[in-house]
């Protein structure tokens, strides 16, 4: 291991004192390579979270743990949300490390029985709302890549909600979303028909800095891009009622 020789060239330079440095270093560069190779790796990250350590890892795979529970939903496994969680999953994090993360989930966690409110808590432990946000958009995405959001995947994906701390109106803005009806672009909005233009004008500008990319720039470039499109379908709606309304 790399922690073991730098110890030892640390202690040929400085003795005692440069070998506990070396080691440290060496310990760094151990688990930053150790971090980036597949397979083994995601096999212990996943123990490590079940003794509740955290590791990099534990996002993707209790992320594709939610997701696998709103594929199961309508107890009908769609093709189509198979390949959008894969090709999702490849996006944001390579396809060598999206491949290692399914052979772990589909080894050892899909053989489990999956918990959804202790990998949410975990979540709402560690990430901002606005990325649970954004996690939740992700899964009605899922659900809705075969053409269809199921009432079963609805009461699925509100559970999970719940679970997250994401807020009653927040959910129900984005499922707006994926089905239209007269009163999608207020439910997006998050205001009733009854609204006032002012009022229309105020909840606008409130969600478009609620669902802007900025929020999740911490995030990769598959989440931010799922940003931008909660953010389209606000200044979507907003145009509509605009149009509808004539101001």
């Amino acid at each position: 291991m790399i922690r073991w020789f730098a110890a030892f060239i640390g202690y040929m330079v400085y003795r005692f004192p440069g070998a506990i440095v070396g080691f440290l270093i060496g310990s760094l560069l151990d688990n930053f390579i150790g971090g980036k190779k597949s397979g083994g790796s995601f096999q212990r990250a996943f123990q490590q979270q079940q003794s509740g350590r955290v590791t990099p890892a534990d996002f993707e795979l209790n992320l594709l743990s939610l997701a696998s529970l709103v594929i199961k939903a309508d107890g009908q496994v769609s093709q189509q949300e198979l390949d959008y969680v894969r090709k999702y999953f490849v996006q944001a994090y390579g396809r060598e490390r999206a491949n290692a993360t399914f052979r772990v989930f589909n080894d050892v966690i899909k053989k489990r029985e999956i918990s959804a409110a202790k990998i949410c808590n975990m979540f709402r432990q560690r990430m901002r709302y606005e990325s649970r946000l954004q996690v939740l958009h992700f899964l009605f995405s899922i659900a809705n890549a075969d053409g269809r959001v199921s009432e079963l995947e609805v009461r699925k994906i509100n559970e999970i909600s719940g679970y997250l701390g994401v807020s009653a109106r927040d959910f129900s803005s984005i499922k707006a979303m994926f089905f239209k009806n007269p009163d999608s672009a207020y439910k997006i909005l998050e205001i009733d028909r009854t609204a006032t233009d002012s009022e229309v004008k105020k909840a606008y500008r409130t969600m478009a800095k609620k669902y802007h990319p900025d929020k999740l720039q911490h995030m990769d470039e598959a989440y931010q891009k799922g940003a931008e499109e909660k953010f389209r379908k606000v200044q979507d709606a907003y145009e509509q009622l605009q149009k509808e309304r004539g101001f």
